[in-house]
């Protein structure tokens, strides 16, 4: 079977790649858009020994005349901190990078997220080309400009809009991705169909499904529908971002939170115990059950994504010992809650997000969450 050409998504004012074999790649797409005298690669130490080699190579061959550096942090939330960014900071004030340097992120949402904010901050603002190796980076975190850390207080609260100069997305490296991390990822590939595309959000679970059941052997094959798979939930979050790119109070990019403000207080009050596609595949069904008892919502459209989200083993449920007070309090706190209270993104109907007089976001009392959580 031949090999599918790139796709190339342009509608945010930089280029997001999105093919196979990609890496290889990486150098000569960052050489052109962000050319450098220091590549700073910041990676964790899972992804680093797998792909930091061909980024690394391709850097070295299409860049010749540059330095390359490489750091790996500690993989997981807990790592996306300031006193991270403060050490990869310090880093980079040590090998004596300056304003010509470019930050490559290689790896999940938690260095992507991490290097974005070393990116934004050092040196008053450096380029970053995003080089995501989980399917949750690549549909979620590397796409839109968000970057940023968590403190104690919650997930995300220090950050700023960093746009990347590219996105090379190369959906092979998801063939080594234990299946657990993809069924997490695709939590937010559902996203996307739920609050914008109808025939996609049935498409990408077939896909699903039929990923998880083919052969790792069976590269030609995979790397087709992970593209296409990849690429239309790429693009439907492109489009959305374009039309509010710093998330305005009530703005289109709100929906993109569907599934998250539920998600947030279940990561946070579980120590991010929980992956984060885990608590989103939970928020969305409960707060698509919160839609419907504000009347917001189509009736039934809470049991048709419940359906969909537990066909792929993601919860739907709170983790037990959670109550339903702890996460209406902690939804309360979230960084979108106006006035002391929550504010959720509700889907209309698969396919399509509520919109009211005050836009996609709907403030909700923590008594209405609590009724409509315990009867979900």
């Amino acid at each position: 079977m031949s090999q599918p050409a790139p796709d190339v998504i342009d509608l945010l004012g930089y280029r997001i790649h999105v093919g196979p074999w990609l890496l290889e790649q990486a150098g000569r797409i960052a050489a052109e858009v962000a050319p450098a005298h220091v590549y700073a690669v910041i990676t964790d130490e899972h992804v680093g020994p797998v792909a930091a080699p061909q980024v690394v190579g391709s850097l070295r061959h299409y860049a010749p005349h540059a330095r390359v550096i490489l750091q790996g942090v500690t993989p997981g939330e807990a790592t996306k901190t300031r006193a991270t960014w403060q050490a990869l900071t310090d880093w980079l004030l040590g090998e004596r990078c300056g304003r010509d340097t470019t930050v490559i992120a290689l790896g999940g949402g938690v260095v992507g997220d991490l290097a974005g904010f070393v990116a934004a901050t050092f040196m008053r603002g450096i380029p970053v080309v995003q080089v995501p190796t989980t399917l949750l980076a690549m549909v979620d975190a590397s796409v839109g400009g968000k970057v940023g850390v968590d403190t104690e207080h919650g997930k995300n609260l220090v950050g700023a809009f960093h746009q990347p100069a590219a996105v090379v997305i190369d959906p092979t490296v998801l063939q080594t991705l234990p299946p657990a991390e993809f069924r997490a990822g695709m939590a937010e590939v559902i996203k996307h169909g739920v609050i914008a595309d109808v025939g996609y959000f049935d498409r990408s679970i077939a896909a699903a499904r039929a990923i998880l059941g083919v052969p790792a052997a069976e590269v030609d094959w995979t790397a087709h529908t992970l593209t296409r798979l990849v690429s239309d939930s790429v693009r439907i979050k492109a489009s959305i971002v374009a039309q509010d790119p710093r998330e305005a109070p009530g703005g289109i990019r709100q929906s993109l939170n569907f599934g998250h403000t539920i998600g947030h207080a279940v990561e946070g009050l579980m120590d991010f115990r929980v992956p984060h596609g885990h608590a989103v595949s939970i928020g969305m069904v409960l707060e698509s059950a919160l839609g419907e008892t504000l009347g917001v919502t189509a009736a039934g459209t809470t049991e048709i994504i419940r359906d969909r989200v537990r066909s792929l083993d993601l919860p739907v449920d709170l983790p037990s010992g959670l109550s339903v007070d702890e996460v209406a309090g902690a939804c309360r706190r979230d960084k979108k809650a106006r006035g002391a209270k929550a504010v959720f993104s509700l889907p209309a109907r698969v396919g399509a997000m509520a919109v009211s007089a005050h836009g996609h976001g709907v403030s909700v009392e923590s008594a209405a969450i609590i009724s409509a959580l315990s009867r979900a």
